[in-house]
């Protein structure tokens, strides 16, 4: 059985071409992007740590933590109006 699965290499490939397409520096981009981004936004969508783990594959809590901490940095933040 052959496995259609995308390589690292072509998913960045992918995001960086969208990314210029969208107006964006697609040096800024990468396919990591995609998987911190999902998570980033679950967190600070409240979803639960484990469930995300489970969607991204992450082995590590500290890890899913670290963009929790970050999701969170601006919630009550003094400037969330215009942040």
């Amino acid at each position: 059985m052959r496995s259609n699965r995308l390589s690292g290499q072509a998913v960045a490939d992918i995001v960086k071409t969208y990314a210029l397409k969208a107006g964006f520096n697609p040096a800024e981009f990468a396919g990591h992007s995609l998987r911190s981004g999902f998570v980033t936004s679950a967190a600070e969508n409240g979803a639960n740590l484990f469930k995300i783990m489970d969607v991204s594959r992450h082995k590590s809590v500290q890890t899913i933590r670290e963009y929790v901490r970050h999701a969170e940095a601006f919630k009550d933040h003094a400037g969330s109006a215009f942040l």
